[in-house]
């Protein structure tokens, strides 16, 4: 005598779960995408920068005088 194996009914989610799960992805989507939006706006309301401004000039050397002291070092190496 062998019996058929019973079938288990399957345990997913409930139509009420199902629901809630959509809308707060829904939520979620729509929150990044007006996110995106307003990350776009700010980028395109900055200022725009006045270009780019070089300054050139030519420094003179300071006079440099005599050495006071001078000092040898002699290094041998074994």
């Amino acid at each position: 005598m062998l019996q058929e194996p019973r079938r288990q009914r399957r345990t997913g989610p409930s139509g009420r779960e199902r629901i809630g799960r959509i809308v707060l992805v829904g939520v979620g989507l729509a929150l990044a995408f007006l996110l995106g939006i307003a990350f776009a706006r700010t980028l395109d309301d900055r200022p725009s920068s006045g270009g780019a401004v070089t300054d050139v000039r030519t420094l003179a050397p300071l006079p440099q005088g005599a050495p006071t002291r001078t000092v040898t070092v002699t290094v041998t190496t074994p």
